[in-house]
């Protein structure tokens, strides 16, 4: 095969990825409600399976492995890193072979200190090798980034991992280790997102202890911390008249959990959920009513009014929190944009986490 072949193909999968950008900028996130007839459905009873659930399924449209850290160096400086890998499917159907592929990879990859935020995206065309992921050992990747086990690695725990991640003038270097198993999310793994109908299958590792090196502007530190990773799967994660959601991802000091999201309606009867899980892994949903989100102090960032600073109430658990960003302006300048950084809250109760906005 000739180097002008590898050439125009290389350019004809560029473009492809190009035009989902394009298309993703063009529609935001409300672009996740459209119609998803010929794609799989989630549906309520689904059994796990691991590690097969680790790795893609490309019958749904959307999916994703979405992993985010609150770090601290030598001198306890806070900082955060982020690192995401999506799959979407162009058309439903058998998969095609080579660069007739209907997959397309994304990846995104942050790091964030108080004083800078710096983001990188990569785009891929399925069937060609350049990005995927594998269940076992478990493997995830777009070009030279990498989340990725060994053969020791646990199914259970989905750990020990390596991942790695870089940009013109930032990269990251970390190994996560768990010694508790993953948690389902929603009603044992099926995460309702509206009365509609819409839902995802969704699963998460909150318990991730991280250590590495990360390195700004040719500056490198170690930095060790909390990660949580989330995994999300789905063929129409929003119904029409959603357009974005509001979610955190919370480590409290006492080693308990907290995952909260609030998706957002055009009515104004914006929906949220939440589970708590506690510091040995036991999980329980958040009835609706019994969760307060209230947004408080903004931002404005590309032409965008975003609410970085929250109030928390769970009257249930007797929880009270006040949530601020480590950096205000931690917008992710991406072809899906959305504002992503760690997050600190006291009150009630102390910790970090993250929050991410998207659909503003």
């Amino acid at each position: 095969m000739s180097a002008e072949t590898i050439s125009r193909r290389g350019f004809a999968g560029g473009l492809a990825a190009l035009a989902l950008a394009r298309r993703a900028s063009a529609q935001g996130y409300a672009g996740l409600g459209e119609n998803a007839g010929g794609f799989a459905q989630v549906t309520p009873g689904k059994i796990f399976s691991f590690p097969g659930d680790h790795g893609p399924h490309p019958d749904f449209r959307i999916e994703w492995w979405y992993l985010t850290a609150n770090l601290t160096d030598a001198n306890g400086a806070a900082c955060g890193v982020q690192w995401t890998l999506f799959r979407q499917a162009t058309a439903a159907g058998p998969q095609r072979e080579g660069w007739a592929n209907q997959q397309l990879w994304m990846g995104h990859a942050a790091v964030t200190r108080a004083d800078t935020h710096r983001f990188n995206e990569l785009f891929a065309r399925g069937g060609v090798g350049q990005a995927g992921v594998e269940a076992k050992p478990f493997a995830a990747w777009i070009d030279a980034w990498e989340m990725k086990g060994v053969a020791a690695t646990d199914d259970r725990t989905l750990a020990p991992l390596a991942v790695n991640a870089s940009g013109a003038d930032f990269s990251y270097a970390l190994t996560l280790q768990s010694d508790r198993a993953l948690v389902l999310q929603g009603d044992a793994g099926y995460s309702r997102k509206s009365e509609r109908g819409q839902a995802s299958y969704y699963y998460s590792q909150p318990f991730f202890r991280a250590r590495g090196s990360l390195t700004i502007d040719d500056r490198t530190i170690e930095v060790s911390g909390l990660a949580w990773m989330d995994r999300e799967w789905s063929s129409q994660p929003l119904a029409p008249d959603q357009s974005g959601w509001d979610w955190m991802s919370l480590h409290l000091a006492s080693g308990d959990k907290l995952m909260l999201y609030r998706l957002r309606q055009a009515d104004g009867r914006d929906a949220p959920f939440g589970n708590w899980i506690s510091a040995d892994g036991r999980t329980q949903q958040i009835a609706a009513a019994d969760i307060a989100m209230t947004p408080g102090a903004q931002v404005e960032i590309a032409g965008r009014k975003l609410p970085v600073e929250w109030r928390i109430a769970i009257a249930s658990r007797a929880f009270s929190i006040a949530c601020k960003p480590l950096n205000p302006r931690a917008w992710m300048g991406t072809g899906f944009s959305y504002w992503e950084g760690p997050i600190g809250f006291s009150g009630s109760h102390d910790g970090v986490g993250y929050l991410e906005l998207t659909g503003y």
